[in-house]
């Protein structure tokens, strides 16, 4: 080095730009332009010790002292600014086996969750379909037999009976007997109160008689008996006054105005009888297309059920479902799915997804049920309706009355009673039906049925 520095020297440096390049770790003394290197021997064992302290701290982080194993407690007491770099390597390390335990058991807790939903889901679809096709199998019999009793309704015996004695020619409800009234006419209005003193007026007064009590008048239809015993009349005595002189078309008018009091009457009685009947007609063909579509309805049902289907044949669609109803019953149904279940049953647990899955016709039958609900809707309807006509038919039946009062063919006292008469037996006639067909009954059992759940 001495020999360096002498080169150095004798070329020329005057300054220790060299010497800083050629050894960095010198240190020189400039004064002017010489330099003096102090302590050169004590340098180089610096130097020496310098490189050794580096390489026994190289080594040292080239192989790290290994750690004890750290517990998770351990882990959790660390003071974060204090640990080694190794320290915090597990620590997130078990942080992250921590992280994904816990999403495990999430997870775990999810799937055990969805899977425990479906199941309760499944139940909740069986018992729905089981209750509503359970309540739906008494809606079927209770709305077949209550159709039936309605479309067998007229009205009460009583009622029949006031009206029929109102119309009969020779009753004297009213306190007089339309055929007793017309040869009254005939003798003091056509024959001029000389019925006994000839043949002729004789033969003409017991013609008379013979017409009004001709059975031929009880089959007529379009007309009740005293309209027709009225019309048949006034045609006979058109027909004898073209040979009879005494019986003048002056006399003719006399007794027709006379016989229209009755005649208008029995019109107004008839015009009710006949518009009440015709709606009861009208009322019979709804139910019967009704009961059709109960028929198709259950039809379906039961072919769901596995039920043999009901055959109608030759027999009337009343008579059909009356048979088909001895076994369709509803402890029939509740039968039908309990052993449904035992089929089903794995072990202690009813396997519900797939007796949904393998018995589809029952979602089906449960989806159809709004129609059901539609038909009592129908018949709730028609009894109404029923109510309507017999209300129609009282106001007509008495006003009929009150022209037999205004025209004087019976007396104000009769009319009143014949009216009281009348709205008590109507009366008695609703509550009569009312009892019988029970509406209520039918409204009770439908509301059991859900069958605004749709079942997919």
């Amino acid at each position: 080095m001495q020999k360096q520095l002498q080169v150095a020297t004798e070329s020329g440096l005057s300054n220790g730009s060299l010497m800083e390049d050629v050894y960095p770790g010198v240190n020189v003394c400039y004064f002017s332009n010489q330099f003096k290197i102090t302590h050169l021997n004590s340098m180089r064992y610096l130097t020496l010790l310098l490189i050794f302290i580096s390489s026994f701290h190289y080594a040292q982080a080239q192989e790290p002292e290994k750690p004890k194993p750290t517990t998770t407690d351990e882990l959790k007491n660390v003071v974060m600014p204090q640990v080694r770099t190794q320290d915090t390597t597990i620590r997130k390390i078990m942080e992250e086996l921590q992280r994904i335990n816990d999403s495990d058991k999430q997870n775990s807790n999810a799937i055990q969750g969805l899977l425990q939903g479906r199941e309760i889901d499944n139940i909740t679809k069986y018992e729905l379909i089981r209750n509503n096709i359970v309540f739906a199998s008494e809606t079927y019999y209770l709305l077949n037999k209550k159709i039936i009793d309605l479309k067998s309704r007229t009205t009460t015996n009583n009622l029949d009976v006031f009206i029929t004695s109102l119309n009969n020619p020779e009753s004297k409800e009213l306190g007089f007997s339309l055929s007793d009234r017309i040869v009254e006419l005939v003798e003091k209005v056509v024959l001029k109160g000389k019925a006994d003193k000839n043949e002729k007026n004789g033969k003409i007064v017991e013609s008379t008689k013979s017409i009004i009590s001709s059975p031929i008048f009880q089959s007529f239809t379009s007309l009740t008996p005293p309209l027709a015993i009225a019309n048949s009349v006034m045609n006979f005595l058109h027909s004898i006054s073209v040979n009879n002189k005494e019986i003048n078309q002056n006399t003719l008018k006399e007794f027709e105005k006379e016989l229209n009091k009755y005649v208008v009457y029995y019109t107004a009685l008839n015009d009710a009888n006949q518009k009440f009947e015709y709606g009861l007609n009208f009322n019979k063909d709804q139910l019967n297309l009704l009961q059709d579509n109960l028929y198709d309805h259950i039809m379906f049902t039961a072919s769901a059920l596995k039920y043999q289907l009901p055959q109608r044949g030759n027999k009337s669609i009343g008579e059909t479902l009356n048979d088909f109803f001895f076994d369709f019953k509803r402890d029939k149904v509740v039968t039908f799915f309990s052993d449904l279940e035992s089929k089903y049953t794995k072990g202690r647990k009813v396997d519900y997804e797939a007796l949904l899955r393998e018995n589809p016709n029952l979602k089906e039958v449960n989806n159809q049920l709004e129609d059901l609900i539609l038909q009592t809707k129908r018949f709730e309807n028609l009894y109404n309706e029923y109510f309507t006509l017999l209300d129609s038919y009282y106001g007509k039946v008495n006003s009929s009355l009150k022209i037999a009062q205004d025209n004087g063919l019976a007396d104000k006292n009769t009319i009143d009673t014949k009216q009281a008469e009348f709205r008590n037996l109507k009366d008695e006639a609703v509550k009569e039906i009312q009892a019988s067909i029970n509406i209520k009954e039918l409204y009770n059992n439908t509301d059991k049925i859900k069958y605004r759940y749709r079942i997919f």
